[in-house]
């Protein structure tokens, strides 16, 4: 690909979809097929995708779990000439997963870093929500124990629109944390499977959305929005 030449780019950064496969842009797909490496989140996910769009290039996993001891390695084959991609299993790539040590070390070589743009769920979620969306703030997913009150308590006098990610077992309780940091009247938007068949956008108070989901038990990814102080 002659961009791939005369940009010399080393590492590209490539949003895959979300949940509709028809989402990732006719550049990502010329990337994926260009590169010497794809490193993948989940290579079973990943691989899946490559089969749909009949990329054939090597996979290699890079994962939160092995990223500290891979990043060296993987700087060290970029600055010998490969080229590489790095994809999630879903969205753009180092939000909320793995992604950021790499970059941070291919910057910190004087290698040239490239980011696709393309799809990421809290956009739609925060778009669609109805809620102020010129000025928000990403919190990405919470704290699981220590230091999830805190960081919720630290909100409370947030001005700006936040937007969190939750899977679904954890959603009831999230609001109901909420709710009582907040305050129960304060507007949230819950969006689910985004651009999937099953997409659902539910808009309410956090006790609105609190009874909602009591009545109607949650699957499937989830984005929440809730509005500022």
């Amino acid at each position: 690909m002659s961009d791939l030449a005369e940009t010399a780019v080393s590492l590209y950064l490539v949003p895959t979809p979300i949940g509709n496969l028809q989402d990732i842009t006719f550049r990502a797909i010329d990337i994926l097929k260009s590169v010497d490496v794809i490193l993948a989140e989940d290579t079973r996910t990943t691989g899946k995708l490559l089969k749909h769009f009949e990329i054939q290039r090597p996979l290699q996993s890079y994962h939160i779990f092995n990223e500290h001891k891979t990043v060296e390695k993987l700087i060290d084959r970029l600055k010998r000439g490969e080229t590489m991609a790095l994809v999630s299993d879903a969205g753009t790539p180092g939000i909320s997963d793995p992604g950021f040590l790499l970059v941070r070390a291919a910057n910190e070589a004087g290698l040239t870093v490239n980011c696709l743009p393309g799809a990421t769920a809290f956009v739609p979620a925060l778009v669609n929500s109805g809620l102020p969306n010129d000025r928000f703030t990403f919190e990405g997913f919470l704290p699981h124990k220590k230091g999830r009150k805190t960081r919720i308590e630290n909100l409370k006098d947030e001005g700006r629109t936040m937007i969190f990610y939750e899977s679904p077992h954890r959603l009831m309780k999230t609001l109901e944390q909420f709710a009582e940091a907040f305050g129960p009247e304060r507007m949230a938007s819950v969006s689910r499977e985004l651009t999937k068949l099953y997409e659902e956008n539910v808009r309410g108070t956090l006790e609105e959305l609190i009874a909602y989901y009591q009545e109607n038990p949650i699957k499937g990814e989830i984005v929440l929005v809730v509005q500022g102080k």
